[in-house]
């Protein structure tokens, strides 16, 4: 595959709903949705009795988005049905293509890599999302404006050896001795034709001037960069891990990785129906912003907090529902 893309997704048992999938197409096992009251996101009388389904992935992330995408819809008068913890992204996306869902959370990176198959980025968030949103009308699919959280690979490192060798963005790994140079990686990204190597390239280094490289598991790395196995890990910006490890994410100042900025893909013919929808959207997507939904990620994979509940209780804080 030529495009980076997180690979997070893990089976989640027992969290918020059940997805089977059977010859009659997708179904929740519980349909489980929070409710709340109108705050800044009003009651719709145009929503009442519209059915609408919810399709989310089975990672921390996803299943806090799409448990706040359904209080919210619940919320603005939609009879909503929760399919979030879909497994893998190709789950979630044939279930809007095949009419089993009407609208989900993601990554414009994801559908404009993954989905619609085309190799080369777009450098420009605005850009980027304007293309993948052009690309899939004719699959019936509207991408909303999107999120100011994009979550991305980057690479992380101790707040004490970040001071230490006085490092903020990826240019400064120029300036260190080799020995300092040690990476923990997935062996994916390691190994990709968009990873690891052309990331160094772009930033003047090659494996022959590196210290140690270590190829671990994705949740190894988080644990091996903060117990000092490695100057600098491969992580996802968003991570709840990355706060409660006391790690600090380079700025990829060469803009290297591909933009993820989260937002709403739904099925046109609803919003055609019901444009209301990109009304209450938009009030919600201005407030996911990466320090955000790292946070929130925290709460579940960290204080082991239930996703459904933290999504229902930022959205209170955010006086979007009551």
């Amino acid at each position: 595959m030529a495009a980076a893309v997180p690979t997070w997704s893990k089976v989640v048992a027992a969290i918020g709903c059940i997805v089977v999938v059977g010859g009659c197409g997708l179904r929740s096992a519980s349909g489980a949705v929070l409710e709340a009251r109108p705050g800044i996101i009003q009651h719709y009388d145009s929503l009442e009795g519209v059915q609408i389904t919810v399709a989310a992935k089975d990672f921390t992330e996803q299943l806090i988005l799409g448990n706040m995408l359904s209080t919210i819809l619940s919320t603005a008068g939609a009879d909503v049905t929760n399919l979030t913890n879909t497994p893998g992204s190709f789950g979630v996306r044939q279930a809007l293509l095949n009419g089993d869902a009407d609208v989900s959370p993601e990554y414009t990176g994801t559908g404009w890599i993954n989905y619609l198959g085309n190799e080369e980025p777009i450098k420009d968030e605005t850009a980027q999302w304007q293309a993948v949103n052009e690309a899939d009308q004719s699959n019936g699919l509207t991408w909303l404006t999107p999120a100011p959280m994009n979550n991305t690979y980057a690479f992380a490192i101790r707040e004490d050896a970040a001071e230490r060798l006085g490092v903020t963005q990826l240019s400064d790994l120029r300036k260190l001795d080799k020995s300092e140079l040690t990476f923990c990686v997935e062996s994916e990204f390691a190994n990709r034709n968009d990873g690891f190597v052309p990331m160094l390239q772009t930033y003047g280094l090659t494996r022959a001037d590196l210290g140690r490289v270590t190829t671990l598991d994705t949740g190894v790395v988080y644990t091996a960069t903060a117990n000092g196995d490695c100057n600098f890990g491969e992580v996802f910006t968003t991570d709840g891990r990355i706060p409660a490890l006391n790690l600090r994410v380079l700025d990829d100042d060469r803009e290297f990785f591909p933009l993820y900025n989260l937002t709403e893909v739904v099925d046109t013919d609803l919003l055609s129906k019901h444009p209301e929808l990109a009304e209450i959207f938009a009030q919600l997507n201005p407030r996911l912003t990466n320090e955000a939904m790292l946070a929130l990620n925290a709460k579940v994979d960290n204080d082991g907090e239930d996703p459904a509940l933290v999504a229902r209780d930022w959205l209170i804080e955010q006086g979007l529902v009551s």
